[in-house]
């Protein structure tokens, strides 16, 4: 009864500081000597958006426990994903709202980082992906001047190493919790299987991970193909379309204003055709079994129901193999790969203060459980 009674507290609270509080939104840019083949060596900005109350960060409160950084996916920048400009779904003013000091990344490519020169080249798009703009901006396909990917995933563990460090430093903490989603799992998680010391618990929301992953990069890199990719807004459209399982799953209206933050985010891409988002095209490696069964950080693994995108068997293997001792595996009903902005976010919202704050789902600190059913 009071494992119950714990959690439904911590449903009040939250229900309670999103009445009452409000939120900042600010910017910071961490320099980086990138790592990405595009900009080997290069300084690259990297975009760290926050979302904190005033009084979090001004009292000079300790926040051991509160920062929390937030990491995309293979397209979507993660001030798009996480802090969606619809009330109630934004999960980074959600977790603010009650004291979290919040913070989200864009990896070198993405969003309002720096992006390499050659993703301004749209023969560096691949051959099928150039034939959208065909005859609007191109009489037919073209070569690349630059046809490898444009990023890799240890380039992606080195951006999100010089911001946890930047974070440590300017909050005062040794570690930091971490939520990612889709190809933000090997982002995150990778980088917490190598620096354990300064992360602290991490959820993460229809992770992409490949249980027999090579441990090693590609025999070339940078790899050869497509240096990134493109995503329209009827593509966007597609992809969720494919994905619906319940009556009312979503409401359009947050669609559209993602769609719009999505174009906000680059405004480059914005001007090709009707408008594109653009994402580097990045080699993965490595977060497979071996790492995984070694990994002891405390996760929340959220797997949606009807993800056409990330395999919940997937998810469930990363489940079965992780070594952690407190994990949780949730099943989430009547969602998609973009559970964050349909109708049960709340339950994952909820969920993950709770995993965050107390290292508990429902009471619970290791198991499965089925919600929003």
């Amino acid at each position: 009864m009071r494992k119950i009674t714990s959690a439904l507290l911590f449903l009040f609270v939250a229900q309670l500081g999103l009445a009452q509080k409000e939120v900042l939104s600010l910017d910071h840019y961490v320099a980086n000597v990138s790592k990405a083949p595009a900009m080997q060596d290069q300084v690259a900005q990297i975009y760290v958006r926050e979302r904190t109350q005033a009084s979090t960060t001004l009292r000079g409160d300790n926040l051991d426990g509160r920062v929390v950084l937030f990491i995309h996916g293979a397209g979507t920048p993660a001030e798009v994903a996480f802090d969606v400009p619809v009330e109630g779904y934004s999960w980074m003013a959600y977790l603010a709202n009650v004291g979290y000091d919040t913070f989200s990344m864009d990896t070198t490519g993405y969003g309002r980082s720096t992006r390499p020169a050659a993703m301004n080249d749209i023969c560096n798009l691949s051959a099928s992906q150039q034939a959208a703009f065909i005859p609007t901006l191109l009489d037919e396909t073209c070569e690349p001047s630059y046809p490898f990917a444009a990023t890799t995933i240890e380039s992606d563990w080195d951006d999100i190493d010089a911001v946890v460090d930047y974070l440590r430093e300017i909050r005062g903490v040794d570690k930091v919790h971490m939520v990612a989603w889709s190809l933000g799992g090997p982002r995150a998680a990778g980088y917490a299987a190598q620096h354990p010391e300064k992360v602290d618990r991490i959820v993460l929301l229809a992770p992409a991970y490949g249980r027999d992953r090579s441990a090693n990069p590609p025999d070339s890199i940078p790899a050869p193909g497509a240096a990134f990719t493109k995503q329209s807004r009827q593509d966007f459209s597609n992809n969720w379309g494919r994905q619906i399982g319940c009556e009312n799953q979503y409401d359009p209206a947050v669609s559209d204003a993602v769609w719009q933050a999505m174009l906000d985010s680059d405004p480059v891409g914005a001007t090709w055709g009707t408008g594109v988002r653009r994402a580097p095209r990045t080699s993965v490696w490595g977060w497979n079994k071996d790492v995984v069964a070694q990994t002891h950080t405390p996760m929340l693994i959220v797997s949606p129901v009807h993800d056409a995108q990330v395999p919940p068997s997937s998810v469930r293997n990363l489940y079965e193999d992780l070594g952690a001792e407190e994990k949780i595996l949730l099943d989430l009903a009547c969602s998609s790969h973009n559970a964050m902005w349909e109708t049960n976010h709340e339950i994952l919202f909820n969920s993950t203060l709770q995993w965050l704050g107390q290292g508990t789902v429902d009471g619970m600190k290791s198991g499965e459980l089925r919600k929003g059913y």
